[in-house]
């Protein structure tokens, strides 16, 4: 069964920044890639991040050169360091593992920027 526990999530203001985290016990890095979702408000879900297996980060161009996403591979935990945060930011995170194919979803957390 995957488990993901995001955590991190919080109201700060234009030009803040906020760490997310996700806690995915039972993952495997070498073996499946994991990353970072975000939904808006009445829109869909759209990717933000990720990290191959190979430890190689990929973002979204929203996130690129303001978010940093980075893993512990003992623990097994990812990270989502945002920077420069802005309203359009303001969305629920999830946390994703990509088991063959498939992606499981933690619940979410919460990032609200204010203008």
């Amino acid at each position: 069964q995957v488990q993901l526990v995001e955590s991190g999530g919080g109201l700060v203001q234009y030009g803040g920044s906020l760490r997310l985290s996700c806690e995915t016990p039972g993952s495997d890095f070498s073996s499946n890639d994991i990353g970072w979702y975000r939904q808006r408000s009445g829109e869909r879900k759209e990717w933000v991040a990720s990290v191959t297996t190979y430890g190689v980060p990929n973002y979204a161009a929203s996130a690129t050169g303001r978010f940093i996403i980075s893993r512990d591979v003992p623990k097994p935990s990812i990270y989502l360091d945002m920077n420069s945060l802005k309203p359009e930011d303001t969305a629920v995170y999830y946390c994703y593992e990509d088991r063959y194919g498939s992606l499981h979803f933690g619940q979410g957390t919460q990032v609200t920027v204010s203008s």
